[in-house]
């Protein structure tokens, strides 16, 4: 009789049959992973970017290959999507710097207001108020901002949109306010980083569309052919897929702005907004397209001013009524300000000063450091509404010497700069700066910078421009200091305007500026590059402590010119009010 196996014979068989059965699965689990369903490709569809579920044959080198994407190529990579309807289609979410999160829900997403209470809710579980920034200027969708939690930043990338929940404010007699249904939830979808390359911004301006991208042209002054960049037209996640409606060659491309045709196609809904760089895949997008709608010819003359002014700002509203009130009473008559991110009373003071009559008008700009892109947007957006555009910061004021001897502000000062012997071919005044120091003061002035700053440095240094609108070049390549000009137009520096400059304000206030610049091409402050560059503050290192006498640096000539004009013409500060009735003659 045959004796049963050994117990360590036992435990040997044993072993192979698992690693049998391991070796079964294991091979299943593979072939699974290899061929999709129709699950997987909705899920993939569904947590995946617009743009990264629309894939362009690498390594192409005719011509015709890097004018037109292969339709047919594009539309078979996205073979499920979410149902028509579903709310996570058109919601958008980027992460910017210092752990910011910018939501943009649908084009058409109904309007709460901004007094309702919105959360911005992780995947993870995690959640954080989010800010109503009102809406975007050019696809006028709604945007919001919220922190980051502190568990949701140790996930590993890439991270996960969330989702934002709007309920309505509490009642007045504190019982809490209806709950709402989220409007929009991102919550799975890849959260884009504002990091890599992203076209971020779309607008139809003009008969083109400006399609708004960084990392296309990351080099100051160095930017790809028009040539080679593709502008790509699809639908959003619906019933039949990402269907491309177009791709046409960009007609210009520079710095963070690219020129597109229009699509060819008659847009019964809202389109999204890609590039394509030389054959490559599309790049990763929020930018939505819709047609525009424009005015008549003659309706758009008749409401166009001679003089506005823009800048972008931010947490600036204590300085603005100074701001608005002084260059209104010499000639600006509308003001249009780019918000990129403020966080104090602007929105008040903007209020206030529309109730009096000031043309004020607010565009949120959330993009960092994309301040040269934003000029270009307001170039092209306001050259209907303005003949001349005066780009200019808040702690910058025109001025004139052969105003100081005036009793009163007239509107017909600034005109004459733009007006009075300037040849019709001169498509751009250029305005010297002088700049100026902290002149002794410790704090901000209670009577205002014109009248609290009074001592310059000696040298002349950069300078500003007024820009006539219509001869900005197609491209709107800026240095923010000045436009590049269209041919047949040339600069002409103004021999009856300068810029005061208070550059180097209180400390209190300078060191403010080491949060974050806005230009695109200029280094932050805490970045420790380009140390003598002039964007540099001769002295300053790259950590916001004072030096050593600031109070007093920067103090070679004092100036009093334009404080004994501005007490003469409104009083002593800018503390009460400034109604434009009292801003001089001819209200044009």
């Amino acid at each position: 009789m045959q004796s049963p196996p050994s117990p360590p014979r036992r435990r040997g068989r044993a072993l192979r049959l698992l690693l049998v059965v391991a070796l079964a699965l294991a091979a299943l689990l593979a072939f699974l992973i290899s061929t999709p369903t129709a699950a997987a490709l909705h899920h993939h569809a569904s947590s995946s970017s617009p743009a990264r579920a629309l894939l362009v044959p690498r390594g192409t080198s005719s011509a015709t290959t890097k004018q037109r994407l292969n339709l047919r190529t594009v539309r078979e990579a996205a073979t499920s999507t979410p149902p028509a309807g579903d709310p996570q289609a058109d919601t958008d979410a980027v992460l910017l710097p210092d752990w910011e999160v910018l939501v943009l829900l649908h084009p058409g997403a109904a309007s709460l207001g901004d007094h309702h209470n919105a959360t911005c809710a992780f995947p993870g579980g995690a959640a954080s108020p989010a800010r109503s920034l009102g809406r975007m200027p050019a696809s006028g969708r709604r945007a919001y901002t919220c922190a980051m939690p502190a568990p949701e930043r140790r996930h590993k990338p890439p991270f996960r949109a969330p989702t934002l929940l709007i309920s309505a404010p509490q009642k007045a007699d504190g019982g809490a306010g209806a709950a709402r249904s989220p409007p929009a939830s991102g919550s799975g979808k890849e959260l884009l980083r504002w990091s890599g390359r992203l076209v971020y911004d779309a607008a139809a301006l003009g008969g083109d569309v400006l399609v708004f991208a960084k990392g296309v042209n990351p080099r100051q002054g160095v930017n790809r052919n028009a040539s080679d960049v593709t502008c790509v037209y699809y639908r959003g996640r619906d019933a039949s897929g990402d269907a491309v409606v177009a791709s046409l060659p960009a007609a210009t491309s520079a710095q963070q702005v690219f020129r597109c045709p229009p699509p060819p196609l008659p847009a019964d809904g809202d389109l999204r907004v890609t590039l394509a760089v030389a054959g490559g895949e599309p790049i990763p997008s929020v930018a939505t397209y819709t047609p525009p709608t424009l005015p008549p010819p003659e309706q758009k003359e008749s409401k166009k001013k001679l003089i506005c002014a823009c800048t972008m700002v931010r947490d600036v509203g204590k300085f603005l009524r100074e701001w608005v009130a002084y260059h209104a009473a010499v000639g600006v008559d509308r003001f249009f300000l780019y918000d990129n991110g403020s966080q104090d009373e602007l929105e008040a003071q903007v209020r206030h000063l529309t109730s009096e009559g000031f043309h004020v008008t607010t565009h949120i700009w959330p993009w960092p450091k994309a301040q040269e892109a934003g000029f270009s947007y307001a170039a092209a957006a306001h050259r209907d509404s303005c003949h001349w555009m005066a780009f200019v910061d808040v702690d910058e004021f025109i001025f004139s010497p052969a105003w100081a001897q005036s009793t009163k502000p007239a509107k017909s000062m600034l005109r004459s700069v733009v007006a009075g012997g300037v040849e019709p071919d001169v498509g751009q005044l250029t305005l010297g700066c002088r700049d100026f120091g902290p002149s002794g003061q410790t704090k901000n002035p209670e009577e205002g910078v014109t009248q609290g700053y009074t001592c310059r440095r000696r040298a002349e240094e950069r300078h500003k421009s007024l820009v006539r609108l219509d001869a900005v070049d197609t491209s709107l390549v800026n240095s923010i200091h000045h436009f590049e000009l269209r041919p047949g137009f040339r600069w002409e520096r103004s021999r009856l305007a300068r810029v005061n400059h208070y550059k180097y304000q209180a400390w209190d206030e300078f060191k403010l500026k080491f949060r974050r610049r806005v230009s695109t091409y200029v280094a932050d402050w805490t970045d420790p590059v380009n140390h003598g560059s002039k964007d540099r503050t001769p002295g300053l290192g790259f950590e916001a402590v004072e030096p050593e006498g600031w109070a007093n640096k920067f103090c070679d000539v004092q100036d009093t010119m334009l404080r004994e004009v501005t007490r003469r013409w409104f009083g002593a500060g800018f503390s009460k009010k400034v109604a434009p009735r009292r801003l001089g003659h001819s209200s044009s």
